[in-house]
């Protein structure tokens, strides 16, 4: 039941949006660094922060393994909780240089579990960030958990018993067919869904989901 569940909501959400062309950036180390950049912040902010280490010509692991914190943070400044994250980006361009010697599509030999095992352990790297670096900038299959998710399939009642990112992620791989492309599309249009309609005061409005939506018909 879930598995249809989930594909209706994935169908209709297409029908919505179209293909999304996610992660945006235009290498897999950009999209490294925007998943840890992208943490508690807006991506037009990210933008800025992104744009910053290009002009510095810093988007690059050895580029940013060479400076020094401060100025990383000087650069991301935009981001929000930028000295934190310069630290963060400093531990990721460190364990790439010991993981692969830079060479990213390296990474794809190694099977999934013992990948994000090795990415949770570097600093600032938590579940969500992993698995982002791991579906769009790695091409693993493994699906995104964010706080849109959370929040549209709470709404529509379809949820794990447990409240746990682990919980989350779990309904979706057991319900859904093992496929990088579907999740890569499948989170992007949610994050879409949750910008455009399915906000934290929702627009119920035009919702291609409302119709088997509880919270849209309880309130």
């Amino acid at each position: 039941m879930k598995n249809n569940q989930l594909l209706t909501v994935y169908n209709r959400l297409f029908k919505q949006y179209g293909a999304q062309h996610w992660w945006p950036a235009e290498t897999s180390f950009e999209m490294m660094v925007g998943a840890i950049l992208t943490q508690s912040a807006a991506w037009q902010n990210v933008e800025k922060a992104m744009h910053n280490l290009k002009t510095a010509g810093a988007l690059s692991p050895d580029r940013l393994r060479a400076l020094p914190v401060e100025e990383i943070a000087k650069s991301i400044r935009p981001s929000g909780y930028y000295n934190a994250k310069a630290k963060k980006l400093q531990a990721l361009v460190t364990w790439l240089a010991e993981a692969c010697g830079d060479d990213i599509p390296r990474l794809a030999e190694s099977n999934n579990k013992s990948l994000r095992g090795n990415l949770l352990n570097v600093h600032g790297v938590g579940p969500e960030t992993a698995d982002a670096i791991l579906l769009y900038a790695i091409g693993k299959p493994t699906f995104v958990i964010d706080a849109y998710t959370r929040r549209i399939f709470s709404r529509l009642n379809i949820k794990p018993e447990k409240d746990t990112y682990e919980a989350w992620q779990k309904l979706f791989l057991d319900n859904l067919p093992e496929d990088t492309r579907l999740y890569n599309e499948y989170h992007a249009l949610l994050v879409a869904h949750g910008k455009n309609h399915c906000r934290t005061k929702p627009l119920c409005i035009d919702c291609c989901l409302f119709d088997f939506c509880v919270h849209g018909h309880a309130n």
